[in-house]
């Protein structure tokens, strides 16, 4: 199969800049500017999205940013993540760490896009040399060199590509509507106590016409808490977190290789797999080995992993990330998490929302 190097295939390699005055000059809304934090592996995030008025982008017309052109980020710890271009933010220019590709009338943009995602390991060896700070060059990015079918072969592989990430769009979208959908019903029955009445409730009360009826809405009893300083459903408790908690295991690191006793092969998640088991990035954990006497830290379904050391200034410590049967089927090892993560189980899996929904509110209120 034939090798050519990219500048020969592409009518665009280039990055853009910041407008002078930094985040201070952004807009509310206007021309979209892309940012290294927009893009991920075959996955464009909106969240973060900056804007620039029409001078501003003016200035930056050397990178208008065109449909179906590939982004590629060219700095920093998010180096080598690629994606598409969606439509959608169009009109769009590019800051200075994040490189637009734009592949000529005889390559498939999802073709192209698909093989540099398959150089993202040798782009990230590559990216040090010479420098203090990960970066690859125009120059090296235009030397690279890309395996180029007849465009048939490259129709049909790009189309293969664009289903399936259509398809993951999709799921993605279902699930967070979905998680909207569950955080309003959390808040209608948990917040404002409108959870439909039980039938066993009703007799009690001797009102089994208002079976499935809004609880405090239909004039359900409430009772003063002293302390939560409200009023609460009655018959309800004020209890602690760790009152929901049967085990809480510890994390283990172990050795790279098998060594004396270090025996068990297992995989390890660490405080950077937590997106990615939430589905939000890779997850590519570790293998590990250790001691056989700590097989007890094995996770199982069920389990939650809580990051209770690291963090960063984007990612506050305590993420959390949840095992089920369907992660461990992922895995032809055992798991355990590393010593920067907590496991522990519920007392009662019924109570895994209520649990992740305050466990996510106190971080939001506090980050750690």
């Amino acid at each position: 199969m034939t090798k050519v190097q990219l500048k020969k295939i592409t009518t665009k390699i280039g990055s853009g800049a910041t407008p002078s005055g930094g985040q201070s000059a952004y807009e509310q809304s206007g021309i979209s500017l892309i940012r290294s934090q927009n893009v991920h592996d075959f996955t464009f995030l909106k969240n973060g999205l900056a804007f620039i008025n029409e001078n501003q982008a003016n200035n930056l017309n050397n990178v208008t940013v065109l449909e179906n052109d590939i982004l590629l980020n060219i700095t920093g710890d998010s180096i080598a993540r690629v994606c598409k271009v969606p439509k959608e933010i169009l009109p769009a220019r590019v800051n200075q760490h994040v490189a637009i590709i734009r592949a000529n009338k005889n390559v498939d943009s999802n073709y192209l896009l698909c093989y540099l995602q398959f150089l993202k390991p040798y782009l990230l060896k590559i990216c040090g040399v010479g420098g203090t700070r990960n970066a690859l060059t125009k120059d090296v990015i235009e030397k690279l060199l890309i395996e180029l079918p007849d465009l048939g072969t490259q129709n049909n592989i790009g189309q293969l590509i664009e289903n399936i990430n259509s398809k993951i769009e999709l799921n993605n979208r279902l699930n967070s509507e979905l998680e909207q959908m569950a955080k309003t019903i959390y808040d209608y029955w948990f917040v404002q106590f409108d959870f439909p009445m039980s039938a066993e409730y009703t007799a009690s009360v001797g009102q089994t016409e208002l079976e499935g009826k809004p609880y405090k809405s239909s004039g359900g009893r409430m009772v003063w808490s002293g302390e939560l300083k409200r009023e609460v459903p009655e018959g309800w408790e004020v209890k602690l977190l760790s009152d929901w908690i049967e085990i809480s295991k510890s994390g283990d690191w172990g050795k790279e290789s098998q060594e004396g006793n270090y025996t068990e092969k297992v995989y390890c998640f660490r405080g950077a797999d937590i997106n990615g088991l939430n589905g939000l990035s890779e997850l590519k954990p570790p293998t590990r080995y250790i001691l056989e006497k700590n097989k007890s830290k094995i996770l199982e379904a069920n389990d939650l992993i809580v990051e209770i050391s690291g963090g960063s200034p984007t990612q506050s410590t305590g993420r959390m990330a949840f095992i089920t049967n369907a992660t461990l089927k992922r895995f032809d090892l055992p798991v355990i998490c590393s010593n920067f993560c907590k496991p522990i189980l519920l007392i009662n899996k019924k109570l895994l929302y209520n649990f992740a929904y305050y466990w996510n509110s106190l971080l939001l209120e506090q980050p750690i």
